[in-house]
Protein backbone atom coordinates (compact mmCIF):
# COMPACT_ATOMS: atom_id res chain seq x y z
CA UNK A 1 0.00 0.00 0.00
CA UNK A 2 1.15 3.54 -0.38
CA UNK A 3 2.87 5.60 2.13
CA UNK A 4 1.84 8.96 0.31
CA UNK A 5 -0.31 10.89 2.41
CA UNK A 6 -3.94 10.96 1.56
CA UNK A 7 -5.35 14.22 -0.21
CA UNK A 8 -6.68 15.83 3.07
CA UNK A 9 -7.44 19.05 0.96
CA UNK A 10 -10.14 19.27 -2.41
CA UNK A 11 -8.96 17.90 -5.51
CA UNK A 12 -10.37 18.00 -9.41
CA UNK A 13 -10.29 14.97 -11.09
CA UNK A 14 -11.51 13.22 -14.28
CA UNK A 15 -14.78 10.91 -14.47
CA UNK A 16 -12.63 7.69 -15.25
CA UNK A 17 -9.89 8.24 -13.43
CA UNK A 18 -11.75 8.67 -9.90
CA UNK A 19 -14.24 5.83 -11.06
CA UNK A 20 -11.22 3.52 -11.37
CA UNK A 21 -10.21 4.50 -8.26
CA UNK A 22 -13.54 4.00 -6.59
CA UNK A 23 -14.08 0.98 -7.46
CA UNK A 24 -11.00 -0.35 -6.36
CA UNK A 25 -12.36 1.14 -2.68
CA UNK A 26 -16.31 -0.41 -2.86
CA UNK A 27 -15.17 -1.30 1.54
CA UNK A 28 -14.43 2.20 1.90
CA UNK A 29 -17.94 3.82 0.61
CA UNK A 30 -20.40 5.78 3.35
CA UNK A 31 -23.11 6.69 1.30
CA UNK A 32 -23.82 7.68 -2.67
CA UNK A 33 -26.23 9.02 -4.01
CA UNK A 34 -28.20 12.02 -6.35
CA UNK A 35 -29.97 14.98 -4.95
CA UNK A 36 -32.84 12.91 -4.63
CA UNK A 37 -31.84 9.96 -2.97
CA UNK A 38 -29.50 8.64 -0.48
CA UNK A 39 -28.25 4.65 -0.24
CA UNK A 40 -26.56 3.97 2.76
CA UNK A 41 -23.33 1.83 3.62
CA UNK A 42 -23.81 -0.63 6.89
CA UNK A 43 -21.65 -3.57 8.40
CA UNK A 44 -24.11 -6.10 6.34
CA UNK A 45 -24.49 -4.58 3.39
CA UNK A 46 -21.68 -4.04 0.08
CA UNK A 47 -21.25 -2.14 -2.90
CA UNK A 48 -21.02 -3.36 -6.29
CA UNK A 49 -20.04 -2.17 -9.57
CA UNK A 50 -21.19 -3.16 -13.25
CA UNK A 51 -21.02 -1.82 -16.72
CA UNK A 52 -24.28 -1.36 -18.71
CA UNK A 53 -24.49 -2.05 -22.15
CA UNK A 54 -24.73 1.47 -22.99
CA UNK A 55 -21.93 2.29 -21.33
CA UNK A 56 -23.48 4.01 -18.18
CA UNK A 57 -22.17 2.70 -14.72
CA UNK A 58 -24.40 0.96 -12.50
CA UNK A 59 -23.46 1.01 -8.54
CA UNK A 60 -25.37 -1.22 -6.52
CA UNK A 61 -26.01 -1.87 -2.06
CA UNK A 62 -26.68 -5.50 -1.48
CA UNK A 63 -27.46 -7.36 1.35
CA UNK A 64 -26.10 -10.97 0.97
CA UNK A 65 -27.46 -11.24 -2.94
CA UNK A 66 -30.76 -9.15 -2.25
CA UNK A 67 -30.48 -5.65 -3.55
CA UNK A 68 -31.49 -3.22 -1.57
CA UNK A 69 -30.86 0.03 -4.07
CA UNK A 70 -29.02 1.41 -6.62
CA UNK A 71 -27.74 4.62 -8.71
CA UNK A 72 -26.99 4.40 -12.44
CA UNK A 73 -24.38 6.70 -13.59
CA UNK A 74 -24.43 8.38 -16.68
CA UNK A 75 -20.43 9.58 -17.26
CA UNK A 76 -21.50 11.56 -20.45
CA UNK A 77 -23.22 14.11 -18.07
CA UNK A 78 -20.01 14.20 -16.01
CA UNK A 79 -17.84 17.43 -16.56
CA UNK A 80 -15.32 16.55 -13.18
CA UNK A 81 -15.35 15.17 -10.19
CA UNK A 82 -14.44 17.69 -7.41
CA UNK A 83 -13.37 15.94 -3.93
CA UNK A 84 -13.01 17.68 -0.73
CA UNK A 85 -12.64 16.99 3.07
CA UNK A 86 -16.56 16.24 5.00
CA UNK A 87 -17.51 17.65 8.28
CA UNK A 88 -15.41 15.01 9.74
CA UNK A 89 -11.90 13.84 10.01
CA UNK A 90 -13.78 10.15 8.43
CA UNK A 91 -15.25 11.73 5.85
CA UNK A 92 -14.09 13.04 1.95
CA UNK A 93 -17.02 13.74 -0.52
CA UNK A 94 -16.99 13.88 -3.67
CA UNK A 95 -19.41 15.32 -5.78
CA UNK A 96 -19.76 14.30 -9.62
CA UNK A 97 -20.58 17.59 -11.35
CA UNK A 98 -22.49 18.20 -15.10
CA UNK A 99 -23.36 20.92 -17.00
CA UNK A 100 -27.12 21.38 -16.76
CA UNK A 101 -28.60 24.08 -18.59
CA UNK A 102 -25.19 26.54 -18.20
CA UNK A 103 -24.74 25.78 -14.87
CA UNK A 104 -22.83 23.10 -13.15
CA UNK A 105 -24.68 21.14 -10.40
CA UNK A 106 -23.69 18.14 -8.23
CA UNK A 107 -25.45 14.61 -10.41
CA UNK A 108 -23.92 12.47 -7.71
CA UNK A 109 -22.05 12.46 -4.28
CA UNK A 110 -19.55 9.37 -3.14
CA UNK A 111 -18.44 10.09 0.44
CA UNK A 112 -15.62 7.74 1.53
CA UNK A 113 -13.95 6.99 4.42
CA UNK A 114 -11.04 9.03 3.03
CA UNK A 115 -9.70 10.97 0.27
CA UNK A 116 -8.72 10.30 -3.42
CA UNK A 117 -4.92 9.31 -3.33
CA UNK A 118 -3.37 9.09 -7.20
CA UNK A 119 -0.68 7.05 -5.82
CA UNK A 120 -3.14 4.50 -4.94
CA UNK A 121 -3.75 2.74 -7.94
CA UNK A 122 -4.59 -0.45 -7.66
CA UNK A 123 -3.02 -2.49 -10.50
CA UNK A 124 -5.35 -4.84 -11.52
CA UNK A 125 -6.28 -5.68 -7.92
CA UNK A 126 -8.94 -4.55 -5.29
CA UNK A 127 -7.42 -2.90 -2.10
CA UNK A 128 -9.29 -3.31 0.93
CA UNK A 129 -9.41 -0.83 4.04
Amino acid sequence: MSTAPIAPHPVTISFDKFWSWLEAHPNCILRAGTPDAVLFDDEDLHWHFAPAEDGQRIVQLLRGKRLLGELVVAPSAISYVQGAPGESDEEFIFDLFGEVQTRHDALYQFVLSHGFDEADEPKGRRWEH
